[in-house]
């Protein structure tokens, strides 16, 4: 019998002053038998960096054809490929076909070895951005998780905080192409 995804709830409120962008969100949240928690946040926590009306948490690490999350067009096309971890490179060229811009949200220990090993492959996809999260961030979101949440983001001046009633975390990002 093979295992099912767990549902989580998330009602999440963006306060993001650089983009003068302020919404509340409940969020659906299926977390994969072979997805982490901490994983799972990270999801969480980048749809709130990159939040608007038409953003989706997409089927990402259970449907090899879609991204973690993405944004279309009121004509089914790709404006924003989002993916998390250390995608190979196939799958990154084949997204910037895809879409009009693609994100990478790279976070582990091996995040910078990985990026070393496929930089100048992907030089030429001009609508990549590559990002590398801090690894003490990526540990630290897990602490946020319920099955139900009322999380919190606030962005400005570049300074993003992620918390809950019990809990706060200071977001570290890092900009590799």
């Amino acid at each position: 019998m093979a295992l099912k995804s767990v549902i989580y709830k998330a009602q999440l409120q963006v306060a993001d002053m650089d983009r003068h962008y302020y919404a509340d969100h409940a969020l659906n949240i299926a977390c994969h038998p072979s997805e982490t928690l901490q994983r799972m946040m990270t999801r969480v926590l980048v749809f709130a960096l990159h939040a608007t009306e038409s953003l989706e948490l997409a089927k990402g690490i259970s449907d090899v054809d879609e991204p973690d999350l993405w944004q279309k067009d009121l004509t089914g096309a790709i404006q924003l490929w989002i993916e998390l971890g250390q995608p190979e490179e196939r799958r990154i060229l084949k997204a910037c076909g895809r879409a009009d811009q693609v994100i990478i949200y790279a976070y582990g220990n091996n995040a910078q070895l990985w990026w070393k090993q496929i930089a100048n492959k992907l030089a030429r996809a001009k609508n990549l951005k590559v990002l590398q999260l801090d690894a003490e961030t990526v540990a630290s979101l897990e602490a946020l998780c319920q099955r139900t949440m009322q999380i919190q983001v606030t962005i400005q001046d570049g300074e993003i905080w992620i918390r809950d009633e019990s809990h706060a975390v200071l977001v570290t990002i890092q900009t590799l192409q």
